[in-house]
């Protein structure tokens, strides 16, 4: 039960993040904050044949947004575009193995980011 407490894997994902950076040149990109905290999320995508090749982000924000952004970098990489449309706050909840109630606004942001990236790279109509 990890209901106050962040589970190992989310404490891992918040000290050491993965794929942290920017995408020159990105197909997507996807910028989202929560104006409660101030959680600020910019993810970045690159799509080649239908799949997402790489994702980065920038986040300044909780640990609980840093192990959100850095666990939904991990899911969208290699994913199909159709795969990367179906990723939920539920599925970075899930990932993570949790969150502590007081951060589960992390995974939305995450979902929100990516949802606003993949609209952004639909809108410029490259397939």
């Amino acid at each position: 039960m990890a209901s106050m407490y962040y589970s190992e894997l989310a404490l891992d994902h918040a000290e050491s993040p993965r794929n942290v950076g920017v995408i020159q040149e990105a197909d997507g990109i996807g910028v989202e904050m929560n104006p409660v905290c101030g959680d600020l999320l910019t993810l970045f995508i690159k799509v080649q044949d239908g799949h997402i090749a790489d994702a980065k982000y920038q986040i300044r924000g909780c640990a609980g947004a840093t192990a959100a952004s850095s666990v939904l970098s991990e899911l969208l990489i290699g994913a199909s575009l159709e795969d990367a449309g179906r990723i939920t706050f539920q599925s970075v909840l899930d990932a993570l193995g949790g969150l502590p109630p007081s951060k589960l606004h992390s995974a939305a942001l995450a979902e929100v980011a990516l949802k606003k990236a993949l609209a952004y790279y639909q809108s410029r109509g490259t397939r």
